[in-house]
């Protein structure tokens, strides 16, 4: 089959032949041929490759080679990727994905046979349709065995001078819809890119020269809707003619969606208006402006919020619902009365990029694999995800709701507010102002016949309560919680007055995480400890010498503070019957923390983040800074084999 260029295609069938049909490998030799290819390409030795392909004969059909091979640690998943990438193998893609983990074989026959039933119907639509695989894994691996770019349209800005060339039933009938031009082309992504026809039919408008993207149908048909809403709104670029108020309010937030901003803070001063944004978890400034300016620029953030601009005295809260080039940005609002006047904080909610996978958040592979199978794949529990605020537990739950997200769970959500809208399951964001609150939606929540129950926040004994008593009916729970670690957590459910054994025969795992700052990667240079630092850490200067840890020190590209973007670390607390028979017996935090450490492989969290600063993608100071110690670190090279990482 010959495949679309990213240029310019030679003359062609109007139908290219489905995807799915007469691959040149066998199924079952698909992990076999993977492999050769990361041999061929460097990646694996023949001796590696001998000695997975002898775990894989004693495991049989349920381990792919493809797994062991990461498991074993002898290539990474990305560089896996990149080698299909790089080569575009013939495979079926059913069957890549069933080597890569996404999809099990059973659910592929499944798939296959609805396939029979509904002719014309590719293979990746009944995939996605039904849940089998989550949608962007789907178009992911197919991007890398076509050759095509994996996109999601609702991180790009839409160029409305292009979607003027189309005509918007066009794009719809062929599914397609263009995002930008640049100097080697128009970038368009289609639903179906193995299609001539519609291949051509954007040709037709845009030009010969096109990079193919594919994406999910949903995200094309989502990108259509967002053009014709732009299109037919008035320009939103701010003018002389406009009121200034309102262009300033507007671009301070369209700044702050720009540089990715996680809070917007308004700060009345003695003397001016200070405005700084979370960038990263860090505050950092954005502008001042003259305190005479102050009322009427937070006057027109309550108007767009819906607050009472003539309420000066109270606190009060609000929502604004933003349109941005890349859609609309779900701001809330917090007014705050302080002695200089009123604080705002805008938090922009959906302004992080798209949901996460269980295994894109960062996990260590053995902590991730505890996570999936002793916590996740229970049948039944409390799983609870546990930090101060803005560490990212909100991002954890999500992955974790997505992983659990197949079509034969019932998923029942309870959240203040919904922050990620997933597709399949039933989500509820609680509003107190039409007495929607917490305990209204968890006494109804139960009569919904749910399989999976999630739980925004455990607040108060109530949601506690609720939690524990789901799980002692069969169901999975999974919630967030406010405390410093994950014993912290087992020890504040106890002083909510709930009974230590309903605590012991519920709560299946912990789990505490922390976001620290990533190094630059444009200006990091070596960081050798010093005997000071490494006494601050918890080591023995003379048997933790030479500990070298990585530092930024400051470019343009990372604002000159040394740091871009996070990283996440984690704490995985799995109650085995020690850790359950010291928390019925009501110990202190210290031993069920000594008890879980020997017993159970618990890594602390700044153990874990030793290991990751080792690896140089932290600092020293973001872990004093960050990071509690309650005990003093295992030794490196222990800590890396405990969470299964290279040294």
């Amino acid at each position: 089959m010959s495949e679309l260029d990213h240029t310019v295609a030679p003359p062609a069938p109007a139908r290219l032949e489905p995807i799915e049909a007469s691959p040149t490998v066998p199924d079952e030799a698909v992990g076999a041929h993977i492999a050769a290819l990361l041999e061929g390409a460097g990646l694996l030795t023949p001796e590696q490759l001998k000695h997975a392909k002898r775990v894989h004969a004693k495991l049989g059909p349920t381990r792919t080679l493809s797994s062991i091979l990461i498991e074993l640690g002898f290539v990474y998943e990305a560089a896996l990727r990149a080698t299909l990438r790089a080569r575009q193998p013939r495979l079926p893609i059913g069957s890549v994905l069933v080597e890569l983990g996404y999809l099990k074989d059973h659910d592929l026959t499944v798939a296959l046979a609805l396939q029979r039933e509904r002719p014309g119907t590719r293979l990746v639509e009944i995939l996605s349709e039904h849940q089998f695989v989550r949608r962007d894994d789907v178009f992911a691996v197919l991007a890398d065995l076509r050759g095509f770019l994996s996109i999601d349209p609702d991180e790009v800005d839409l160029d409305l001078a292009l979607l003027r060339k189309v005509p918007l039933r066009h794009c719809r009938t062929h599914a397609f819809v263009p995002l930008k031009r640049d100097a080697t082309g128009v970038l368009v992504v289609f639903a179906d890119p193995m299609n001539r026809v519609n291949v051509d039919a954007a040709r037709q408008y845009l030009g010969a020269e096109l990079r193919i993207g594919v994406a999910s149908r949903h995200k094309v048909s989502a990108a259509i809707d967002r053009a014709e809403k732009q299109l037919a709104a008035p320009s939103s670029r701010v003018t002389v003619a406009d009121n200034p108020i309102v262009a300033t309010v507007n671009q301070v937030i369209l700044d702050a969606i720009d540089q990715q901003a996680s809070d917007v803070h308004l700060e009345p001063m003695r003397d001016r208006l200070r405005i700084r944004f979370r960038i990263d978890g860090a505050m950092l400034p954005y502008k001042e402006f003259p305190l005479d300016l102050a009322t009427s620029i937070i006057s027109r953030i309550k108007v767009m919020g819906g607050a009472d601009i003539s309420e000066r005295r109270r606190h009060q809260d609000g929502r604004i619902l933003f349109e941005a080039k890349r859609g609309t940005v779900d701001i809330r609002v917090s007014v705050y009365v302080s002695i200089h006047g009123e604080k705002v904080v805008m938090r922009l909610l959906n302004n992080r990029g798209t949901l996460q996978t269980i295994k894109d958040i960062g996990m260590a592979p053995r902590i991730l694999e505890f996570l999936q199978g002793d916590a996740l794949d229970a049948p039944s529990g409390v799983v609870i995800i546990t930090g101060p605020t803005g560490s990212g537990t909100t991002t954890t739950l999500y992955a974790a709701v997505n992983y659990l997200n197949d079509a034969n769970t019932s998923i029942i959500t309870a959240e203040d507010p919904v922050e990620y809208v997933i597709e399949g399951i039933s989500q509820c964001s609680i509003n107190p102002n039409i007495h929607l609150s917490y305990e209204e939606t968890l006494k109804h929540i139960m009569r919904q016949d749910p399989d999976v129950i999630v739980i925004g926040e455990i607040r108060d004994q109530f949601s506690a309560e609720v939690a524990i008593h789901a799980a002692l009916t069969g169901h999975k729970v999974l919630t967030t919680f406010h405390t410093e670690d994950s014993i912290g957590g087992l020890v504040r459910l106890m002083n909510m007055n709930i009974e230590a054994f309903l605590i012991s025969s519920t709560v299946v795992s912990i789990i505490a995480q922390r976001l620290l700052r990533r190094v630059c990667a444009d200006c990091s240079e070596d960081h050798v400890l010093t005997p000071h630092e490494l006494r601050r850490l918890g080591y023995v200067p003379t048997e933790a010498g030479g500990l070298t840890f990585r530092r930024g020190r400051g470019c343009p590209s990372c604002r000159h503070t040394g740091y871009r973007g996070r990283v996440a670390v984690f704490e995985l607390l799995v109650l085995n019957e020690r850790v359950r028979d010291a928390v019925i017996a009501r110990k202190t935090s210290f031993e069920i923390r000594r008890i879980s450490t020997e017993t159970s492989g618990l890594v602390t969290l700044l153990e874990e983040g030793i290991v990751k600063a080792a690896a140089g993608a932290t600092t020293f100071e973001e872990i004093v800074r960050e990071l509690p110690r309650l005990s003093p670190p295992r030794p490196l090279v222990e800590l890396q084999r405990l969470l299964g990482v290279k040294s």
